[in-house]
């Protein structure tokens, strides 16, 4: 009871700070353009900031061979999760602009906009080096199975050539990522007016993030939201086969005799878990999919998810 208790207190406080940024939107206190610039600082400064100092702060070279270990799980457990994804999609059918954008969000995890600041509030700071795990994996599914499944289900489309951006699959955290990783192995000190600049910028993901999900939650418009068989079941998909998939990997892993940690354990299924990522509409529109089922789906998982978590957590109390 007391971590269902904790877990659902956390989840208030990611409710509040989106509700801000709902309650902004909803009377103008924010122009139209916002969302899109919060999005840009989030991306491209706040978050790499913040990955950047999350590894020269948890992570050293000892530590790095255990990451890659570490990502075997959720590398399989999104491999499966297509599959299955697949499997859906042939029995029920689903319709040509559809069928991408449901494997895509089935799958993959918003791990920026809401697995980061649910991460912290769940778990705190020491297990940034687990979220890590998870950030990169999905980051890398997301732009490359994923964004390939929606191009390659244009119903537009009379070829079926599909183009991946570099740039899409290597974006701006990922590569602070990888320019920590080499920092940290040249051993190169990282001056303390540099750490601290880092530091604070990093601190503004949390609030940003959840404020920016708000937004999005406003102009999507929570009247128009609707349950249709598809959405209920990459919602399905994204909040039980998703996270039952890890957790049954992670229990043959730990049969085998492979030691996690409780924290590693509890965040990789929490973020496999997490919301469909935000820039599936997007995705869906550049392939002329079908917008409207993407930003349903993904308004949906962003709602829905607080009530998700806390049951997640006391179930994983038991495994």
């Amino acid at each position: 009871m007391q971590v269902f208790l904790t877990s659902v207190s956390s989840v208030v406080v990611i409710i509040l700070i989106m509700a801000l940024g709902f309650l902004l939107k909803q009377y103008n206190w924010i122009g139209d353009s916002f969302s899109k610039e919060i999005s840009e600082i989030i991306t491209k400064i706040a978050l790499p900031a913040s990955i950047f100092t999350s590894v020269m702060e948890h992570l050293n070279r000892g530590s790095l061979f255990q990451l890659v270990k570490e990502s075997l799980f959720p590398v399989l457990g999104i491999l499966i999760g297509y599959i299955i994804a697949a499997v859906i999609v042939k029995v029920l059918k689903i319709k040509p602009g559809r069928r991408g954008i449901f494997m895509a969000a089935s799958v993959n995890a918003n791990t920026v906009f809401i697995g980061m600041p649910l991460n912290l509030a769940l778990f705190g700071e020491k297990a940034m080096s687990y979220l890590l795990i998870y950030y990169i994996v999905n980051t890398f599914s997301t732009w490359t199975f994923g964004a390939f499944f929606i191009q390659n289900d244009d119903p537009t489309a009379k070829s079926k050539k599909v183009k991946l951006s570099l740039k899409k699959i290597l974006p701006p955290a990922l590569i602070g990522f990888i320019v920590a990783i080499v920092w940290m192995i040249l051993g190169i000190p990282v001056p303390t007016f540099a750490g601290q600049t880092l530091s604070y910028v990093g601190n503004l993901v949390t609030p940003l993030s959840l404020i920016y999900i708000g937004i999005i939650l406003h102009d999507a418009g929570l009247k128009n939201i609707r349950l249709d068989r598809d959405t209920v079941m990459a919602l399905v998909g994204r909040f039980i086969i998703s996270p039952l998939v890890l957790i049954i990997l992670i229990k043959i892993g730990m049969g085998a005799g492979y030691h996690m940690p409780d924290l590693m354990r509890q965040t990789l299924v929490v973020q496999s878990a997490t919301p469909m990522p935000a820039v599936l509409p997007i995705l869906a529109n550049e392939a002329h999919g079908d917008v409207k089922f993407a930003t349903n789906a993904v308004a949906l998982s962003s709602v829905l998810f607080v009530i998700v978590v806390p049951i997640l957590m006391t179930i994983l109390k038991f495994i």
